[in-house]
């Protein structure tokens, strides 16, 4: 066994190792640092195959942005683990069921590659891995599979932002939901009230302004008698 045998049978263990802690640690956090370790070992086997680019894309990527925004969220969300795990034995069955099926689809697809296999020669001065054809054919052929990847992980970032947002009582912002769903009578409403009779108001304020002057007049001469 030569060295770079040994270093793809190491990193292919510790990867199945990470790989099993991932979905069967306790703790969220503890999961994303193993799916963070699964990531480092499958970076490394890119590199044994000779496929720096997608080795640094994907450590950029995945353990540089996505995972490190998962783990921010996983700690401002504080999820809690024991209403998580009620009813996980309940969907074992299930979740036992669709694992199986998967893992023979995958069987029978693989099987049917081996059994149709057959050596081809080795594409001389052909760059398979280098960045040149890659960004050729991302930016040609696959163009559009690229912009809609583009837009999801916009949708991912926004999402991430608004599940970290805390209400606020003194913030002005309104639900745009409610904006758009209010109908036309309750934009203005229109309030009936009982006629005013002017003249009888003016008739009324001015019979209160005589006796208010009357009773001042009663007043000031008991007030310039005080006063001597």
């Amino acid at each position: 066994m030569d060295f770079k045998t040994f270093l793809f049978y190491a990193f292919s263990v510790i990867m199945i190792i990470a790989a099993t802690r991932v979905i069967t640690a306790r703790n969220p956090v503890h999961a994303a640092l193993f799916l963070v370790l699964a990531f480092f070992n499958a970076a490394g086997i890119w590199m044994l195959l000779k496929a720096e680019f997608l080795a640094i894309v994907l450590v950029l990527v995945y353990v540089g942005a996505v995972m490190v925004l998962f783990l921010f969220v996983v700690m401002m969300l504080d999820i809690n683990v024991d209403r998580m795990r009620e009813g996980f034995w309940g969907y074992l069955p299930l979740a036992s069921g669709i694992g199986a099926l998967i893992v023979l689809e995958m069987a029978a697809v693989l099987w049917r590659g081996f059994l149709t296999f057959e050596q081809q020669p080795a594409a001389l001065g052909a760059n398979i891995g280098g960045t040149k054809e890659l960004g050729l054919l991302i930016y040609t052929r696959y163009i559009y599979g690229f912009e809609i990847a583009a837009v999801i992980l916009l949708v991912a970032i926004i999402a991430a932002v608004a599940l970290t947002l805390r209400k606020r009582k003194d913030t002005k912002a309104f639900d745009p939901g409610d904006a758009v769903r209010v109908k036309r009578n309750d934009r203005l409403r229109i309030v009936k009230m009982a006629s005013i009779d002017q003249p009888a108001l003016d008739a009324a304020s001015t019979a209160a302004a005589l006796k208010a002057a009357e009773a001042a007049a009663v007043v000031a001469p008991d007030a310039a008698k005080e006063t001597k």
